[in-house]
């Protein structure tokens, strides 16, 4: 069974409609214990080539599952709008983290809410593309 918001981002273009006017990608990772990709919706923040996540998790007291994957993997895809990059991660700390942070907080003031939920630090990555221009996706809806 597929995730109907992966379907309605792949059969719009990146355009679904629970997190309209919102910056939106899909990562795909494979997971460390499997083997197996693992795709996943996350929001992002435009940082100039990067994209950068954020581990919120819904402010659960653990991490998500695909920070440690991504962590543990030495690349990764992403899917923005009708493109898919190849990329690497970067783990962001201290005052860049921070900055991060407070401009994501502006865009998506909710974030707020999720930190407040746990007493974890939320892991900020940056996804930094590996090749200079983005592939169209192929064989999707």
């Amino acid at each position: 069974m597929s995730d109907p918001f992966i379907t309605e981002f792949r059969a719009t273009a990146g355009h679904v409609s629970a997190f309209a006017g919102k910056h939106l990608l899909l990562l795909t990772v494979t997971g460390r214990r499997s083997g197996h990709p693992r795709t996943t919706p996350l929001l992002y923040l435009p940082d100039g080539d990067a994209f950068v996540v954020f581990g919120l998790n819904g402010g659960a007291p653990a991490d998500p599952v695909w920070v440690s994957n991504l962590l543990a993997s030495d690349h990764a895809t992403i899917e923005v709008g009708q493109h898919t990059l190849s990329v690497t991660s970067e783990r962001v700390d201290g005052t860049d983290a921070e900055h991060l942070w407070r401009r994501q907080v502006d865009l998506v003031p909710e974030f707020t809410e999720f930190r407040a939920r746990t007493t974890r630090s939320i892991p900020i990555l940056r996804l930094t593309p590996t090749a200079p221009e983005p592939r169209p996706r192929e064989g999707r809806l």
